[in-house]
C-alpha cells in the first residue's frame, strides 16, 4: 500500500475542509465550486466578485505551486514525465462529459463540493440526497465502463 498517496489525500481533504470552514466563517458563503464559478461567469455580482476570483485563482495556483516545488500532481498522466496526459476517451468524449457535468450541477443545484463537503456538514437533507445520487451515478458509470463496455484498467 502506498502511504504517501493516502497522506496526500488526507492533507488535501483537510485543506478543502479548512477552506470551506474559512469561507463560511468569514463571508457566510458555501464553498460550492459550480456556484462560485457559475455566478462569476454568468451574473458577475457587483461587490461580490473579488472573493470568487480569489477562490478560483487559489484553485488554479495551488497545483501550479505544487508542481513548481517539485511535488508533482500524482497519477494524472499515462506516461512518466508527462504532467497531464491526453484524455483517455478522446477530446470529444471529454467535451460531452464536461457538458453532462454542467447540466448535472444545474439540475442538482450544486456540485460535489457544495453538497458533499458543505451541505453534509450542515446536515442538509437535500445535500444528502444529492451526494448519494452523485455516488450512485459514479458507481454505475464505473461498472458500465469497466464491466459492460470492457474499458478502463
Amino acid at each position: 500500500m502506498d502511504w504517501t498517496a493516502g497522506l496526500q489525500g488526507l492533507a488535501g481533504g483537510v485543506l478543502i475542509g479548512l477552506s470551506a470552514v474559512w469561507l463560511m466563517a468569514t463571508l457566510g458563503r458555501i464553498a460550492g465550486i459550480s456556484g462560485i464559478v457559475g455566478s462569476l461567469v454568468t451574473t458577475l455580482p457587483k461587490g461580490d466578485s473579488a472573493w470568487r476570483v480569489a477562490f478560483v485563482l487559489g484553485l488554479i495556483s495551488g497545483p501550479l505551486l505544487l508542481m513548481l516545488l517539485g511535488g508533482g500532481l500524482g497519477n494524472v498522466a499515462g506516461a512518466p514525465g508527462e504532467v497531464v496526459g491526453p484524455p483517455a476517451g478522446g477530446v470529444g468524449l471529454m467535451l460531452v462529459a464536461g457538458l453532462l457535468v454542467g447540466v448535472g450541477t444545474g439540475l442538482g443545484s450544486g456540485c460535489t463540493s457544495g453538497h458533499g463537503v458543505c451541505g453534509l456538514a450542515r446536515l442538509s437533507p437535500r445535500s444528502l440526497v444529492a451526494t448519494l445520487t452523485f455516488l450512485l451515478c459514479a458507481i454505475m458509470t464505473v461498472y458500465v465502463v469497466r464491466h459492460l463496455l470492457g474499458g478502463g484498467a
